[in-house]
């Protein structure tokens, strides 16, 4: 496999799982994995990047929310985008610990540029969390858990 379609491929269904359309980016990532044929940590920096990036898409989405919320394209429904909006409320920053999960991962990180979150403490929560989560399922499919 060519090793710039390996991780160009691995960026694009990272940074897309992480925006608001759907898609799946872990199975791509232990299909990589379990090749052996690239080092696991460039596989988790690639997937981690494209994630963090489209989650930035997100943020940047959140912040221009007031125009697009309610229109019958938007892919957030307005109750993903309230229930969202309570975490956040509720918890702070401290529920884009969450960015990860499905369901209301994405939300939250659109709702977190609606509620005005910084990039910066944004992108240093989401960091952490995606890392964490490629790193689990490296683990996993490396057989390390």
């Amino acid at each position: 496999m060519d090793e710039v379609a390996a991780y160009g491929g691995l960026f694009a269904a990272a940074f897309v799982a992480a925006t608001i359309l759907p898609m799946q980016s872990e199975a791509a990532l232990a299909a990589l994995l379990m090749t052996h044929s690239f080092p696991p940590a460039a596989l988790i920096a690639v997937a981690s990047v494209g994630n963090v990036l489209g989650s930035v898409v997100n943020w940047a989405i959140g912040r221009g929310i007031g125009k697009l919320r309610g229109r019958t394209w938007f892919p957030a429904s307005p109750a993903k985008l309230d229930r969202a909006a309570r975490w956040y409320r509720r918890y702070g920053r401290w529920s884009l610990l969450l960015s990860w999960a499905p369901i209301i991962g994405d939300p939250l990180t659109v709702v977190a540029g609606a509620l005005r979150e910084p990039l910066w403490s944004f992108v240093l929560i989401v960091a952490f969390a995606k890392v964490a989560r490629y790193l689990a399922v490296a683990a996993a499919t490396l057989g390390l858990l």
